[in-house]
């Protein structure tokens, strides 16, 4: 039992060298977590040890997953997790090597990401009520993500100091503690303006650094906005599968349709790899096609 013990230090020990290490967003070490979590209770069912895995228990492992019916996707991202765990047992020596060098990933079809066409994010922008505190917010927070295209937790984290409104420029962190420098436009800045001087006037919280906050003075969260945005798609009738992620696709295949290159976009939506970029050339060749289809005469 001592050494079943020791896998769930070994599993700590590795989330805690990539936090300090590779300064990786929670999320992602929220979901190494639940991969690694998940397979030690396989392993004390089988009365296996984390230190003694072999590639047969390896593809034994991947059988158990195809039994649950999990996607090819998912189970992807869990050997990607044991992976990573094993190659870091490999460098502190507690195993000569990964029992995993020999698997490679699962093939599946990727699913290209929902956007939106320009007309239903002028619809969603529109939604709000500016005459309001939340509206005047939601406005803004809506339209700078259109703009720049940041991850929501980029949006909701955002301080004060973090925007240049004479330059009209945001500066965020990224994944692995990246810091880029993302510009917007002159529709983001009117709305940051209005929300600006509503806060001022009416004298909201201006101790806080945090720029998005409720009405009680907080870091305005994830969820939250999330919660906006889904009654503003039962205001104007858009679809509910509709996310805050989805404006950051539109922001990307919206660039693209208009004449922007991949690696401009590549680096406003801070990818690491072009290739997770590129999936966006194939949203735009697709609605290229449906729009030749729709309007040409002989489509």
């Amino acid at each position: 039992m001592a050494t079943i013990s020791r896998g769930s230090e070994f599993i700590q020990s590795f989330l805690m060298s990539t936090r300090l290490e590779l300064g990786l967003s929670d999320n992602t070490i929220a979901s190494y977590a639940v991969d690694l979590n998940q397979f030690k209770k396989w392993v004390d069912r089988n009365v296996l040890y984390i230190s003694s895995i072999n590639e047969a228990n390896i593809r034994n492992y991947i059988n158990h997953l195809h039994e649950r019916d999990l996607k090819n996707r998912t189970i992807n991202r869990k050997l990607s997790s044991l992976k990573q765990f094993y190659l870091f047992l490999v460098k502190k020596k507690i195993i000569k090597s990964s029992p995993l060098t020999g698997f490679s990933s699962l093939k599946y079809s990727r699913p290209l990401p929902k956007s939106l066409s320009e007309t239903e994010v002028i619809e969603l922008l529109n939604a709000p009520d500016c005459s309001s505190f939340i509206g005047l917010r939601d406005k803004a927070m809506l339209e700078l993500l259109y703009a720049t295209g940041v991850r929501i937790s980029e949006l909701t984290n955002l301080q004060y100091s973090n925007i240049d409104l004479n330059r009209s420029l945001i500066k965020v962190m990224g994944k692995g503690k990246k810091e880029r420098i993302i510009p917007f436009g002159d529709n983001a800045l009117s709305s940051l303006l209005d929300y600006i001087n509503f806060r001022r006037a009416k004298n909201l919280s201006l101790s806080s650094r945090d720029f998005f906050i409720s009405q009680q003075g907080q870091q305005i969260t994830r969820q939250a906005f999330w919660h906006r945005i889904n009654e503003y798609l039962l205001k104007t009738g858009l679809s509910p599968d509709i996310s805050p992620h989805t404006l950051r696709h539109a922001f990307a295949t919206h660039l693209l349709n208009n004449g922007a290159d991949l690696r401009s976009v590549q680096m406003l939506l801070g990818h690491s790899d072009l290739s997770t970029t590129q999936i966006y050339t194939h949203i735009a060749k697709q609605r290229l096609s449906e729009m030749v289809k729709k309007h040409h005469p002989r489509g």
